[in-house]
This record gives C-alpha cells, structure tokens and sequence, in this order.
C-alpha cells in the first residue's frame, strides 16, 4: 500500500492542495526542530511531522517549505585518495540508515573486546569535550584509557585535554581562515572567514596542524599549497570571485539555477525519493525490515516523585567548552534548574534555593544547583542548560558551578534505524538536603 500527497509528475492541483482541514494550508510549517534524537524512535518522529508536512501541502508552496539551492565549492586539486580497508561504515552494520560515524560505537570499537573485528587504537579528538559530551561517562574513560594514543586538538583546556599525549592548540574562529562556507538558502550565496587578529602564542590554525601531520607522514602530496589561502583564492577565482572582494563584501550572492522557490499551477516536479514523489509509505524501510510508516509508541513516563531531564544550550557559551573562559564566565558562570511553579508549589522550593538531583539509577549530582521558578518549563520535567558542573579542579572557574546534566544521563535509548543515541529517557528527583554531606569532593 503506498500513499503520497500528489506533488510528483502529476500535475499539482492548488485547490485540492489547500482543502486538507486547515484553514492555513499549504501556507503552514510544522518544524521538525534542532538536535532531535530523544527517545530511541526519532526518525519515524521526524517522518511523521515530514509527512504531515505532506498531508497540509507546505512542500513547495508559499508559506510553507521553499526550494532551497547552494552553490558547490571547487575542491582543491590533490590525488585520489587510498581506499580504507575499513571505516566508520563498518562500525555499527545494524543501523543501515546511519550517514555519518556514529561516536557511540566508536567508544564501542575502542574497548577491547574478543569479538570486536575492527579494534581502534588511536584517538584524534578536534574541538569536542567528549568527558562531557558523551553519556556513560564511565565507559567513555575506558575507551579512553584502552587506546595507545590520543591526541586532542583544540582552543583551550578542558577535561578532554587533560587525558591527551598529545595537544595540540587550535587559534581561535577570529585567528585563522576557514573553509568557504556555501550557505543553503532561497539564494546561493558564499561566504569567507578571515582572521581579524594573527594567532597568540603558540596556537595553529586546523589547516596548518593538518598540513604539517601530513608532511610528517609523507603525505605531502595531498596537501600542495604554501598557504590555506592559496586554496580559498584558488577556489574563489574559479567561482567568478577573489579574496579582495570577499574581503570587501563578507558575503556573495549567486543567481538561482535549479528553478523557482515554489510550484508552479500546473508544474510537474520529481521529488529526490525513490519513486519520485512524496513517500508515506516507505519501500526503502520495509524492505530493511522497518515500519515502512510511523507507528505510535507511547514513551516512557517520570515515575512518582521524578521529572523529565531536559537540557539545552546556553547563548553565551559553546557547549561544554567555553565554561572555563574568563570572560564568558563573567556572563554566564553557572546553570539553573527551571521547575513549573506547580512543582515549586509541591515541594516547598523557592526562587535560588539549592537542590540535588538524583536520577532513576540513583545517579547523583556531585554538585548543588539553583532554583529558577518559571512557566517556561512543563510541570513534569525539569530543564538545565548543558555544559556546567565540571569536576576537575585545574578548571578554576568552572569547578563546582552548577550541575553536570551528563552525569545524571544513564539510560540511553538507540534509534534503530541510524543510531541516534536518545537521551529524553532520564528521570531525575530533586533533594533539597545535600546527600555528600559526609564526602569530601
């Protein structure tokens, strides 16, 4: 059985289009969001909106969903590459609709292991603070701590850096040049980092630390050019542009050339599926032995006395990363946790009193963290920003402030399709005594 919302080489009908039950469409979005791997079933989520997406006709129509286009960068002549003997497409077999290493089974494949085919043995970590980033801290440290050589490439200290043989320190995004950014949008356009400032001390751009790694493994050839900015004049000149006009201009707009922005009355369009069209119904999961549609599955809910962990980023900081930075610091130097004023109300809790948190695995927060009451957050969850309660005290300015959300997620839910590592499923109850009052942290 296949069902499409009728887009592809049959001609659209604009009246049938808009009489779908809502008096918005097809002028309607449902946006799927950003960092959508919640609870282990997240693609069949995000087909789900894509195909109520469908169902109100927002593809192609004004209001909803535009044709987007990007312009390609030229790349840079060097040889062809080797073919790896393996590779991160070998790491997780099981999710066949994963595009892109999953870390996940990289600390998998890391952690000697008899039946493991494909051991790693080397680590190269650039700008991510795994100590913080992943969940199961425990088994990120033995990863860690198996492989034979690890080396970390990034702006500044953190925990990551501190488990390295090698560091090596990255110039920050106002130091050095960047690849040329080609922006998907209702305009191709283009756009050039360039440094405002020479790098201090002794830290490097990634091109140059990449540059020089490769010479000292006679892979020279495969990095012909003096200077990173070679490449981008290179590339520009071959686009109808140079470095001074984009020094000039910041940002190059291009002519559209796939068409318009919307459907036309009475336009044929072929959608990049396999059929051509919009697909409800999927032939591509079926036959992977998937729901070939979405099927609803209740997730599971905070038990008695608990609430739904939720997290998210803070405006001033970059993740886990930027805590310990003097002046960020100063603007944000610690995090919050958001309860609904009904909570509040239950437990006793008032504006900026401390709390502990222990989660359904009585996990605890090494750490207090202060109340914030607001309506912003539902009564059967709790929010924090990410990022906060470092524990190593060489982080001087981050130690103890506020709660790490990594270390109360335990539970991890995978999307069986890509991968994704799901972590919405994490219940935490909140202590208004301190649990460590007998431990010295």
């Amino acid at each position: 059985m296949g069902l499409w919302y009728n887009h592809h080489k049959t001609r659209r009908n604009k009246k049938n289009s808009s009489n779908n039950g809502t008096a918005s469409a097809p002028s309607v979005i449902i946006h799927p969001g950003r960092h959508v791997t919640w609870y282990g079933d997240d693609s069949q989520r995000s087909r789900a909106i894509a195909i109520l997406n469908g169902l109100l006709g927002s593809w192609g129509n004004r209001g909803g969903f535009y044709f987007k286009e990007k312009i390609s960068i030229p790349k840079y002549p060097h040889p062809k590459y080797p073919e790896p003997k393996w590779g991160w497409h070998d790491l997780g077999k099981q999710y066949p609709f994963a595009e892109m290493g999953i870390t996940s089974e990289l600390v998998k494949a890391t952690i000697p292991n008899k039946d493991n085919k494909h051991p790693i043995k080397a680590w190269l970590i650039a700008g991510t603070n795994l100590i913080n980033t992943l969940p199961q801290r425990e088994k990120t440290i033995e990863a860690i701590n198996a492989v034979d050589f690890m080396v970390v490439i990034d702006t500044m200290p953190m925990e990551i850096t501190g488990y390295a043989d090698v560091v090596l320190p990255e110039c920050t995004y106002l130091e050095r040049y960047d690849g040329i950014r080609s922006a998907t949008n209702r305009t191709p356009s283009i756009a050039v980092r360039v440094p405002a400032v020479k790098p201090k001390y002794n830290s490097k751009p990634a091109w140059w630390i990449s540059k020089e790694i490769g010479e000292r493994l006679g892979l020279g050839d495969y990095f012909n050019y003096n200077d990173f900015e070679d490449v981008i004049e290179w590339q520009l000149n071959k686009m109808g542009t140079s470095l001074e006009e984009m020094k000039k201009i910041g940002v190059k707009k291009f002519e559209r050339t796939s068409g318009p922005l919307f459907l036309e009355d009475g336009q044929d369009y072929e959608f990049g599926t396999p059929s051509g069209k919009i697909e409800f119904y999927s032939h591509q999961l079926a036959e992977k032995g998937f729901d070939p549609m979405p099927v609803y599955t209740p997730h599971p809910e905070p038990p008695q006395g608990f609430y739904r962990l939720n997290y998210g980023r803070s405006p001033m900081h970059t993740f886990s990363r930027t805590i310990n930075n003097p002046n960020l610091s100063d603007l944000k130097d610690k995090n919050t946790l958001w309860v609904n004023p009904k909570v509040a109300r239950i437990l006793d809790l008032k504006k900026g009193q401390e709390v502990w948190l222990k989660n359904q695995d009585d996990k605890l927060s090494t750490f207090s963290i202060k109340v914030r009451v607001t309506e912003r957050i539902r009564w059967d969850s709790v929010y924090m920003y990410h990022g906060f309660g470092h524990n190593n005290k060489k982080l001087t300015r981050a130690f103890g402030k506020g709660v790490s959300d990594t270390e109360l997620i335990s539970k991890v839910v995978i999307d069986p399709l890509m991968g994704g590592t799901g972590l919405r499923g994490n219940f935490v109850s909140i202590l208004t005594e301190n649990p460590h009052k007998n431990i010295e942290l």
